[in-house]
């Protein structure tokens, strides 16, 4: 996107919310010797209520600049403060996140907002991080920052249950990431059980289960969540692709291809209507959506790419195989299969592609470093010792 657009953009919204003496210049005065007015200034509640219509429309760059406005005006303001320490993560400047975050709950140690982003930039960092020992401490920071946010919601006169299920559900994610695939469950369960009726909580506790291998569990709590909220594509897309995974892919296909329909600007919708596609072995949907998701987000989805690289593979394309697979190796650097599948594009050889035994050598060592005894991988490197 041009930036000068988007800095257009800004300053009309800008202009719409200035007071009315900024907006107009100022007649012509009644006589020479008068000054012109001053413009007021733009309050810093303006630069917030911009930066949140940004930021809900998922311009983080927008919003970052117009909480950065509002910061610099009011540098103690709360609102300004969440919103930029939420933008900065967004943008991937955890650190600076983290500080921002760090400094509002300083000022404003009853906010319940501010305790469960600093968690989330704490989390966010930790998955980001190329060398995860450098953050090893994250995950621990974010669980005692969430013991904050708890004492908060104990207290609350209002919506206490609501804030109560924020804080497990977060801790659910925490627990995911640290490997505790039971405290994850019971965390996401008990988020369940104070906020019944919300389907992001249904996704999650599904995901947990599909982590897990318990499919049908999966399955039932993804279905729930799509019957809650028809309209969201991330729970229709998963759904779909966990279908898929069990073997019905009759009933996937449909259910992937609404997912897409309802956001086609959405690159997880987009993106699963391509895996699902390639497990209904429709190769071209699969290739045309999957690439189509790679555009929308290059940054986000390594799974896109892995499934990109499975049709090179299939099609005998190694070369681009190996770019599909370096490019989900390198973004999901935390997948075993991912690795392994990397090793087998180096193990083949076809045409003027000659095959590179240390490199799948190399490639699937890693994917057993992070996943022992996974099979599949020491078959190979069985092969190519």
């Amino acid at each position: 996107m041009n930036r000068r657009n988007m800095t257009g953009g800004l300053l009309g919204l800008m202009l719409m919310l200035a007071p009315a003496s900024a907006q107009t210049a100022p007649a012509t005065p009644a006589t020479p010797s008068a000054a012109p007015a001053a413009a007021r200034p733009i309050p810093a509640a303006n630069y917030v209520a911009v930066g949140g219509y940004y930021y809900e429309q998922g311009q983080f760059d927008q919003a970052y600049v117009a909480y950065r406005a509002a910061a610099e005006l009011e540098p103690n303001s709360p609102a300004a403060l969440l919103g930029l320490g939420r933008s900065q993560v967004k943008l991937r400047l955890y650190s600076a996140g983290i500080t921002t975050l760090k400094k509002l709950v300083t000022l404003d140690s009853r906010n319940f907002d501010a305790y469960i982003s600093l968690s989330q930039a704490y989390v966010q960092q930790f998955i980001g991080a190329g060398d995860r020992t450098v953050v090893s401490s994250n995950l621990g920071e974010a669980l005692r920052t969430l013991q904050d946010a708890e004492a908060l919601a104990q207290g609350a006169t209002q919506n206490r249950d609501l804030l109560l299920s924020r804080v497990w559900n977060e801790r659910g994610y925490v627990y995911k990431l640290q490997g505790d695939a039971p405290k994850a469950i019971t965390a996401f369960k008990q988020a369940i059980a104070l906020n019944g009726d919300n389907a992001i909580l249904l996704y999650n506790l599904g995901d947990m289960y599909y982590a897990t291998g318990n499919i049908p569990l999966a399955l039932d709590n993804l279905q729930q969540a799509v019957i809650l909220d028809p309209r969201d594509p991330f729970n229709r897309a998963y759904y779909a692709k966990l279908l898929a995974l069990s073997g019905n892919v009759t009933a996937a296909k449909p259910e992937a291809a609404q997912a897409a329909r309802l956001a086609p600007k959405n690159a997880y919708a987009v993106g699963q209507y391509g895996v699902v596609s390639y497990l209904a072995r429709d190769a071209v949907t699969a290739r045309a959506q999957l690439n189509q998701a790679v555009a929308l987000d290059p940054l986000r989805y390594p799974e896109f790419y892995f499934y990109l690289g499975r049709l090179s593979l299939d099609a005998g394309d190694l070369k681009a195989a190996r770019e599909q697979f370096t490019r989900a190796a390198a973004l999901g650097s935390q997948n075993a299969e991912y690795a392994y599948y990397l090793g087998l594009s180096y193990e083949r050889g076809a045409g003027a592609v000659a095959p590179d035994r240390l490199k799948a050598r190399e490639n699937y060592e890693r994917a057993l470093k992070l996943t022992p005894g996974y099979k599949d991988a020491q078959d190979a490197l069985n092969r190519v010792r």
